[in-house]
């Protein structure tokens, strides 16, 4: 498996920004290993299929969880090897603690994500940039950013999978606003979304923008939901993946027995999401194909 943490400057953040980018290196070889002797095999390996110009991978933006940073998803979970083993690239970026918005105190996290982000790794890196090849998978904090950046551009990606989301994008603008109203709301919580009174018909109101959406008839992405049995914000799933599958979403919600809000759960899930859930084709993508 190939790694990297790749750094550059940022016009929707108006600084430099860390991405890690995983690429599946392990099953591909630099020359046709059916001619001739091979070398750096095990006896009576199969062949591997090789490294050809122009070749690119199904993509995966894998959003790291509130606290965290991009390189925390590959200490804490073995999602490298889950990507190795379904041959699939991964793309974390560093969204700090932003729920994946573009912030009331100016800082544009959704623009990084959904705009820049794809055009930069799509021009730099070997990703598809066709939308049945994109997928967008997110954990707690994260969990909830990939779910608004899904519903607000279905264009983008073919699936999405929110993994433990419940602080920051939901459907449930009215809980939102709640969180938002509370006395003790966190400060970034307050800062990144501004005050509750201003939510509805914003760009943090989902549910209005998914409701245009769907009755626009756009081409939606799959969703799927998934939640430890015992999660501290588990209604907050539950409404989410109640409210979507009464507004005509494709929806799979899965709760997990017995799992908390944990990296226990998170891992588990994503092992799950790359080798069962997202209609991944294992496989690189020839030009020719």
């Amino acid at each position: 498996m190939s790694i990297m943490r790749f750094n550059f400057r940022s016009q929707a953040l108006e600084r430099y920004a860390d991405i890690t980018v995983v690429f599946p290196t392990d099953s591909y070889s630099y020359y046709d290993m059916t001619q001739g002797r091979r070398h750096h095999t095990a006896p009576g390996a199969p062949a591997l299929p090789v490294y050809r110009p122009g070749m690119k991978f199904q993509t995966i933006y894998l959003i790291h969880g509130g606290g965290d940073d991009d390189s925390l998803t590959y200490r804490y979970t073995n999602a490298e090897r889950y990507a190795q083993e379904n041959r699939v690239m991964l793309v974390t970026p560093n969204i700090s603690n932003s729920f994946g918005v573009d912030t009331q105190y100016g800082l544009g996290y959704f623009t990084f994500l959904t705009q820049e982000l794809p055009v930069v790794v799509q021009t730099l890196f070997a990703s598809s940039p066709r939308r049945e090849d994109n997928f967008i998978m997110g954990y707690a904090m994260g969990g909830n950013a990939a779910l608004g950046a899904a519903i607000r551009r279905p264009d983008l990606y073919a699936a999405c999978v929110d993994i433990s989301g419940g602080i920051g994008m939901t459907l449930n603008t009215e809980a939102l606003k709640g969180g938002l109203s509370q006395e003790n709301s966190f400060r970034i919580y307050a800062s990144s979304f501004g005050p509750a009174d201003k939510i509805d018909g914003s760009e943090y109101d989902i549910y209005t923008q998914g409701k245009n959406s769907l009755a626009a008839g756009e081409q939606q992405p799959d969703f799927f939901l998934l939640c430890g049995e015992n999660e501290f914000i588990r209604s907050r799933v539950d409404a989410d993946a109640a409210i979507m599958a009464e507004m005509g979403y494709n929806v799979t919600y899965i709760i997990e027995p017995g799992c908390d809000h944990n990296f226990d759960m998170w891992d588990m899930s994503i092992r799950k999401a790359m080798y069962q859930l997202l209609p991944l084709n294992r496989a690189a993508i020839y030009p020719e194909g």
